[in-house]
């Protein structure tokens, strides 16, 4: 008996489809800056997964667009090649209390908010600065897969 030829292109859209849902689901982000020293150096590059609102946590390591101070969001410049992203710790989702020294404290965190802080304090604008980020902006959570940066960029 004779394979079908169109068998021959099965391997071909296997892995076409494996590509597409990669890419839909996983990101690469090169971290900028040290607001997340010591966990993540700049330089790394960082693996992202989307995730649904629902299964974000506390602790979790997440990138968003980033946040001004007044709530709008930052958008590169057209045909900007970087992307304008924070890489931020969940460190508080809503009804959770407010940490302190964000905009707000004592309180608790607003429905479909988040408090996003840097691991670096000193070296990070973040929540304490902008307050609650809307959940609906970040756009996926840090996998333990790090490169590391092997010069400081």
């Amino acid at each position: 008996m004779v394979p079908h030829p169109a068998l021959a292109l099965l391997p071909l859209l296997v892995v076409l489809l494996g590509a597409g849902w990669a890419r839909r689901r996983l990101l690469l982000t090169t971290v900028h800056g040290r607001s997340m020293e010591p966990a993540l150096r700049d330089g790394d590059t960082v693996l992202v997964r989307r995730v649904p609102q629902r299964r974000l946590r506390t602790g979790q390591i997440v990138i968003c667009p980033v946040q001004l101070p007044d709530g709008a969001t930052f958008l590169p410049p057209p045909g900007s090649e970087r992307h304008h992203l924070w890489i931020k710790r969940i460190a508080a989702l809503p009804g959770d209390p407010l940490p302190p020294g964000v905009p707000g404290h004592p309180g608790r965190v607003p429905e479909g908010s988040a408090i996003l802080l840097g691991d670096n304090r000193e070296a990070s604008i973040d929540s304490r600065r902008t307050g609650p980020v809307p959940l609906d902006r970040i756009i996926g959570v840090a996998q333990p897969f790090i490169i590391r940066a092997t010069t400081p960029c």
